[in-house]
């Protein structure tokens, strides 16, 4: 037994170290984003192997109160025969921040098996001191701050507020707004959000992520946790004064409920209470100032920084051979409100309808992208031809002032295609051919002959052919009539239907048997086999699968004519199914392939064999 327990712990550590080699030596740092000054926290590095000569970088704007404290764990679990074994040394440090600012803490470094590693880098946010919890701390005598019911949801403690970028801007300028939850206590719930309307502008709302939690923030000289409600992009519809409606929410806080204290074990323990809130902010105005007039030849309403660039697959080409004209338009601002470029092509040139591809992504400073517009046509004829420039105006919020974007002229030096007809000189015969081509294929003259009428000798009506065709379609009206009948009464029988599909029922049950035995799911792989197996005896038998039983199966299918060696083979698969479900792994591959072999066989024996 001692010779057992020590290859047992050679084959756990031996395990162990493949696993660590095989997902490499990781040092991760972690700590909060934001604090406040005189606030205290840890900073916590992680390593997934044991190492030494751990170095802590500098860290001179925070003051180091503790540390470090190491801690070891592991964990080691097998599962479908596969051990996983995970390890983490824990260095713990407890930091004070001392000042305010936005600091980096640069990677520490570990040495494991003579490899140096390093952490990542950490970037904490540290809030100026809360002046309104010192007040009350001093004032208290060093009193931990709180709140109370009586004062829970008043408004120096939780508020909504609606952010905006900028509240003076020109028409179609972009304008970001952010509605935004402060609090002093712990939040638990918020619903009933109700929105403003927006009206008079083109909203472009911004997606949050679905985990965003609380981050701190300062707000008048005092620290909240703040959460952002909603984000989008305005783009004011016309000039003058707008106003925004009121933003509102219920807000569910949870705080301390103070009581008289009964007994010296009642100052250990806090009672809570849940309070709810209803939040609702101010209108705001904003004041749009109309665009300059006149507005330029091909303006349509995009204010904010543009370029375009034009490219052509070719120049010189034959008749009847496609060209791709792509014209591209990047910057920011409202991009949905650009046009296409109005191209005219000559009329020679067969033009489609040109495919348009928006690449726009909605950002805290608006709308950024680029519009691709491709062009595809073909010249028809032979001859050198100019695509005038399309212009396209903006208006460039860096310059407040109009901008012109045009495309470049292109000129097109057309050949004779080789499908070009024989003996066309030049690009007037051909106009004139295909006129000629045309006029004969789209005329069609009277004939004005004189007519030759004659009586016809009898009637449809009066040969026999006629009454003939009445037969066989009243023949064939009876013959469908029957045969639909039959099948309606064929449908109705619900034992029927089972026994015609249970093969098919049976062999998808089946086809999910060979799909999780290839996955190599056991468990599942024999499930499916004995559903396939007792759901095709069912059907076939018509017996509820409730009534079902091995005797009872044994009876039927005997009565039916079934063979006994094949009916004895029927229940040894059954008892092997159910025995393999549970049983050791094994040879576990072979024996599915055994058994979903022998399934097939015996489906496809009962078939040849048990009629209804």
């Amino acid at each position: 037994m001692k010779t057992i327990r020590i290859l047992l712990a050679l084959c756990m550590a031996w395990l162990f170290a493949m696993h660590s080699w095989a997902e490499g030596v990781s040092i991760r740092a972690s700590a909060p984003n934001t604090v406040a000054v005189g606030q205290t926290f840890q900073l916590v590095y992680s390593v997934n192997e044991q190492g030494k000569d751990f170095r802590l970088p500098s860290l001179n704007s925070f003051d180091v109160l503790a540390g470090p404290y190491t801690s070891t764990s592991s964990s080691t679990s097998i599962y479908n025969g596969k051990v996983t074994t995970s390890k983490e040394v824990r260095y713990t440090y407890t930091l004070q921040a001392t000042q305010e600012g936005t600091f980096t803490i640069s990677p520490a470094s570990i040495v494991v098996d003579g490899q140096k590693y390093s952490s990542n880098a950490l970037t904490i946010k540290v809030l100026p001191e809360d002046k309104a919890a010192q007040a009350q701390q001093s004032q208290r005598g060093g009193a931990g701050q709180g709140s109370s019911v009586s004062n829970a949801g008043s408004p120096d403690r939780l508020f909504v507020k609606a952010n905006f970028s900028r509240t003076k801007v020109m028409e179609q300028e972009a304008i970001l707004v952010t509605y935004k939850l402060y609090a002093k206590d712990d939040v638990v719930g918020m619903q009933n959000v109700k929105m403003p309307d927006f009206k008079d502008f083109l909203v472009q709302e911004i997606e949050l992520p679905q985990n965003r939690g609380m981050k701190k923030e300062s707000y008048n000289g005092q620290n909240f946790a703040t959460y952002e409600i909603y984000k989008a992009i305005l783009f004011p519809q016309h000039a003058g004064n707008i106003t925004v409606d009121k933003f509102s929410c219920s807000v569910a806080i949870r705080v301390r409920v103070q009581r008289q204290s009964r007994g010296f074990f009642d100052s250990f323990f806090d009672s809570y209470q849940d309070v709810e809130k209803t939040l609702v902010t101010g209108k705001s105005t904003i004041n749009v100032t109309p665009l300059p007039q006149p507005k330029p030849v091909g303006f349509s309403g995009v204010v904010g920084s543009l370029q375009m660039n034009t490219k052509v697959s070719a120049t010189e080409l034959e008749s009847n051979k496609p060209v791709t004209v792509k014209v591209t338009i990047t910057g920011s601002g409202n991009m949905k409100m650009l046009k296409n470029p109005e191209l005219q092509f000559p009329k020679d040139f067969e033009a489609y309808e040109p495919k348009v591809t928006n690449d726009f992504n909605t950002t805290t400073s608006g709308q950024q992208g680029k519009k691709t517009i491709e062009y595809l046509v073909i010249p028809r004829h032979k001859g050198d031809f100019t695509v005038p420039a399309a212009v396209i105006s903006y208006y460039d919020v860096n310059s407040h002032s109009y901008k012109t974007l045009s495309t470049d002229e292109i000129h097109f030096r057309v050949t004779k295609g080789s499908d070009a007809p024989e003996g066309a000189a030049d690009m007037q015969n051909v106009q004139d051919q295909e006129r000629v081509e045309m006029l004969a294929k789209d005329i069609r003259y009277l004939d004005n002959s004189q007519l030759q009428l004659r009586q016809p000798e009898d009637y449809l009506i009066t040969s026999l052919l006629y009454w003939l065709c009445y037969l066989v379609i009243i023949l064939l009206t009876i013959a469908l009539l029957i045969f639909f009948r039959k099948k309606i009464k064929d449908n109705a029988n619900v034992a029927l239907q089972k026994n015609r599909g249970a093969n098919k029922v049976a062999r998808k049950r089946l086809k999910v048997a060979d799909r999780e035995w290839r996955a190599g799911h056991k468990e599942v792989f024999y499930d499916e086999v004995l559903k396939a197996l007792w759901g095709y005896t069912s059907d076939k038998l018509s017996i509820p699968l409730s009534d079902l039983n091995k005797d009872s199966m044994c009876e039927c299918l005997t009565a039916k004519g079934v063979d006994p060696q094949t009916i004895e083979q029927f229940t040894a698969l059954l008892n092997e199914c159910e025995f393999q479900r549970y049983a050791p792994s094994g040879d576990a591959n072979s024996a599915m392939e055994h058994t979903y072999k022998e399934a097939v066989n015996l489906i496809s024996k009962f078939e040849d064999t048990v009629r209804r």
